[in-house]
């Protein structure tokens, strides 16, 4: 005898949305299962005189809902290795139904024939009460499994088997780390269901305190509007339009030759020179180099849509919901007392992100690109050192760590072995980035500054000495020396 399982969907809740194929199947069945009788279409199968068994008796003995799928996957799975099975379930078999998920995987590996028979999901349903658009973007998630999901605030979410007020307070508390306690919300009930159907708009403390939740509940919360006026305010299109035209048949040849890995000699440039007008406060500079800067992003993104993997729109939805995301004191209900805690907030939050992706970080150091220059690359990995406790109380410290680096440093030296002094060195310059960092200074600005007035110094004395009628090369160190210090006190 053939195993075999057939699942069908008993549609939302209406008889009227039972497909008349699905009522001949569970007519016909030898031996039917009902994941649940509290559904409003089983009171009419049993008019029917439709014999079914169902796994009700489960959901109170079980001590938690992993348990009780698990064993009513285990019974379907047992009963169908002696002869064909019918399993039926509410909605759609693929939509928020653990038990069919598990019987499917399960089924595979034993060799089980898997027949499915769809129906009209309770979603259908709950979309036409709503008046909502799926292809707009929604996440779907689960009301008893809200913690293991990662919302996006700038989409909207349906949160499914919001059961009782218990689950619903439990969900209210997940969703108030994303949005703010008065963030709308829609709870609807058995949607669809001519008699039972229920729709209340509130806002998002207040689901909990609704005594009409059941088993046919769920809450629609739709996207966050800050978020989705971030990228509707200053349009890049017609700038994506010029790119596009410029890699376009008819375009420019040299635009059309770049790729990912020709043009990241241009994206470092034009960001060094977005710091270099920065550092000269030039107003002018800095939204002209801005610009070409975000050029830079917008020839990539124009690759990237060419071969099919993400355009400029995503690069701006991904950077909106992850912004929004990561300050829950600004969008959601966390509080901060200072910008250190922000810092540490941001980093728990990132971890989190990488954790439920495909890049798992093992340090806490994980993420500092080493393509940054060295100096910068050292003040940020102290920097996440210091978010976990390993650092210094105060500058005192590293100041001293600095001087012991400098006698290693002088040791070294003295030594004349080349790689212990390259290695003192580099100590030292750690040391040196540390102290800068714990008094409040960033070594990397901090050391442009230097190099900006050294180089104004010394054309100084180039243009003393051409006045004079000479060279550098022709004045002694004494004489330049002394021109230096003119150089410097024209300064004061």
């Amino acid at each position: 005898m053939t195993a075999k399982i057939t699942l069908v969907g008993l549609g939302p809740g209406s008889r009227d949305a039972l497909p008349a194929v699905n009522l001949e199947i569970l007519k016909g069945a030898a031996r039917l299962f009902l994941r649940t009788e509290v559904h409003p279409v089983v009171d009419w199968l049993k008019e029917q005189q439709i014999a079914f068994s169902s796994f009700d008796s489960y959901y109170e003995q079980g001590d938690s809902f992993d348990e009780v799928y698990r064993q009513i996957a285990e019974d379907v799975l047992t009963a169908a290795a002696q002869g064909p099975v019918v399993y039926a379930v509410p909605g759609h078999p693929l939509v928020a139904e653990t038990t069919v998920d598990m019987i499917i995987s399960r089924a595979r590996k034993q060799g089980i024939d898997i027949d499915l028979v769809p129906a009209m999901s309770f979603l259908d349903e709950l979309y036409a009460a709503l008046q909502v658009d799926p292809i707009q973007g929604i996440q779907i998630v689960d009301g008893l499994q809200l913690d293991e999901h990662q919302l996006s605030p700038t989409l909207a979410v349906v949160v499914v088997q919001v059961y009782n007020r218990l689950v619903a307070a439990d969900v209210k508390l997940s969703l108030m780390e994303v949005y703010p306690p008065e963030h709308p919300a829609v709870v609807v009930r058995a949607a669809g269901v001519p008699g039972r159907q229920r729709i209340e708009n509130v806002q998002l403390y207040e689901i909990d305190r609704l005594d009409w939740l059941d088993h046919l509940t769920s809450l629609y919360i739709p996207g966050y509007s800050k978020a989705a006026k971030v990228t509707s305010r200053f349009p890049l299109d017609p700038l994506v339009d010029i790119m596009g035209q410029l890699r376009g048949e008819q375009g420019c040849p040299w635009d059309r030759e770049q790729d990912h890995h020709t043009l990241t000699t241009y994206l470092l440039e034009e960001t060094y020179e977005v710091l270099e007008a920065i550092q000269q406060e030039n107003m002018y500079n800095i939204c002209e180099e801005l610009g070409d800067l975000l050029l830079q992003i917008v020839f990539h993104a124009q690759i990237a849509r060419e071969n099919g993997f993400f355009d400029i729109n995503d690069v701006i939805d991904s950077i909106c919901q992850k912004m929004i995301r990561r300050h829950p004191h600004v969008f959601g209900n966390i509080h901060v007392n200072n910008s250190d805690e922000v810092l540490v907030n941001w980093d728990k939050i990132k971890q989190g992100e990488k954790e439920c992706g495909a890049e798992k970080r093992k340090s806490v150091l994980d993420g500092v690109p080493r393509g940054l220059p060295a100096l910068l690359r050292a003040y940020k990995i102290q920097a996440k050192a210091a978010r976990v406790g390993f650092d210094w109380p105060d500058y005192q410290g590293a100041l001293d760590k600095v001087d012991e680096e400098l006698v290693e440093w002088k040791e070294a030296l003295a030594g004349g072995q080349r790689e212990k002094i390259e290695l003192e060195a580099g100590d030292m310059l750690f040391a040196v980035v540390n102290a800068a960092r714990l008094s409040g200074v960033d070594p990397e600005a901090a050391l442009t500054a230097t190099v900006d007035k050294f180089i104004r110094r010394f054309s100084f004395i180039e243009k003393e000495a051409a006045s004079k009628g000479t060279t550098l090369a022709r004045m002694s160190l004494a004489e330049m020396d002394q021109l230096w210090e003119k150089a410097k006190n024209s300064e004061k």
